[in-house]
C-alpha cells in the first residue's frame, strides 16, 4: 500500500518490554505491517544502522545522560520524526531508570537517566510497564488516520490522542516530569473524584496498590514510578471528546484491524 506511514522503534535504556508488548499484536501487528505501516527501524526487527526519517518514532526507555552516543541519538529521532511516542513508563517518566542513580556495577560512569521528555520534545505518551498490547495497536492506527486518513477520521484520531498528547504536554513541564502511585491519591482521590473502580490497582504492574474499603491504597516502597496507574484511571484526565465518541472511535480502529470485515 503506496499510503503507508512509517514507523520506527527506538530503543534507548530499557528492558524491551515495550517492544515485546508490541510484538504480542501478533496478526495485529501484521495487519498494521501489511496495510498501514512499514516499520523503517527497529535494532531487533528492522534491518537499519542509522535512524532515518519517518512518519512515528516509538521510543523505548529512557536516556543515560552519561552516555553522549544516546544523548545524540534521541535528539536525532526528535529531528528525524514528524511524531514523537514516549513507549512506556521508562520513555515517559523514567520508571525504574531513576533508580539507578548512583551507578551501576558493570558501568559506572552511567548513573543518570532520565525520561526522553527531559532532553527532547515529545507529542504522546503511552504509560505503563509495559502499555498493553491492544493500547499500543490503537496509537498506530490512529497516527495513520491521523497522517493518512480523510477529515471525518483525522477528526477521531485527535480526539483519541488528545489525552495521551495532554500527558506529554504535562510531562514537558519541569514539575512533572516524573509518575508516582501518589497522583492517585492527590490529584483524584483529595480531590473527591475517585469512584472506588479498581482500574488503578488493576493496571498496576508491581501490585503496590489493593483496594481498602473501595478506595486506592497505595504501598509507595513498591511503585516503580512507571505512571500506570493514573494513566489508567477514568477520573484522571477526563475528556469528553473521547467519551463522546467512543464507540464510533472503536468501530473506526476495529474497522481497520478488519479490512476484509472478516
Amino acid at each position: 500500500m503506496a499510503n503507508k506511514i512509517t514507523v520506527g522503534h527506538v530503543h534507548m535504556s530499557g528492558c524491551t518490554g515495550c517492544l515485546v508488548s508490541l510484538a504480542d499484536n501478533y496478526e495485529g501487528l501484521f495487519t498494521i505491517l501489511d496495510n498501514y505501516a512499514d516499520l523503517v527501524y527497529c535494532l531487533t526487527l528492522a534491518d537499519a544502522r542509522h535512524i532515518p526519517k519517518m512518519d512515528v518514532a516509538l521510543v523505548e526507555g529512557s536516556v543515560c545522560l552519561q552516555d553522549e552516543c544516546s544523548v545524540e541519538e534521541i535528539k536525532e529521532t526528535r529531528e528525524r520524526a514528524a511524531v514523537v511516542v514516549a513507549l512506556g513508563g521508562c520513555a515517559a517518566y523514567g520508571n525504574i531508570t531513576r533508580f539507578c542513580r548512583g551507578g551501576q556495577w558493570n558501568q559506572p560512569q552511567h548513573e543518570g537517566f532520565v525520561p526522553i521528555g527531559d532532553v527532547i520534545d515529545v507529542d504522546v505518551y503511552i504509560p505503563g510497564c509495559a502499555p498493553c498490547p491492544q493500547q499500543i495497536r490503537n496509537v498506530c492506527v490512529m497516527a495513520y488516520l491521523l497522517l493518512k486518513g480523510n477529515a471525518e477520521q483525522q477528526a477521531l484520531a485527535k480526539a483519541y490522542l488528545a489525552p495521551l498528547m495532554a500527558l506529554a504536554s504535562e510531562g514537558s513541564k519541569a514539575t512533572s516530569s516524573e509518575a508516582c502511585g501518589c497522583d492517585i491519591m492527590t490529584k483524584v482521590i483529595n480531590q473527591g473524584l475517585c469512584m472506588g473502580c479498581g482500574t488503578c490497582a488493576a493496571s498496576c504492574p508491581v501490585f503496590a496498590i489493593t483496594m481498602e474499603e473501595g478506595k486506592p491504597n497505595i504501598e509507595r516502597d513498591m511503585c516503580i514510578k512507571c505512571g500506570a496507574c493514573y494513566a489508567a484511571c477514568p477520573r484522571a484526565f477526563f475528556s469528553f471528546d473521547v467519551v463522546n465518541q467512543y464507540e464510533t472511535i472503536i468501530d473506526a480502529i476495529n474497522g481497520a484491524m478488519n479490512p476484509g470485515g472478516n
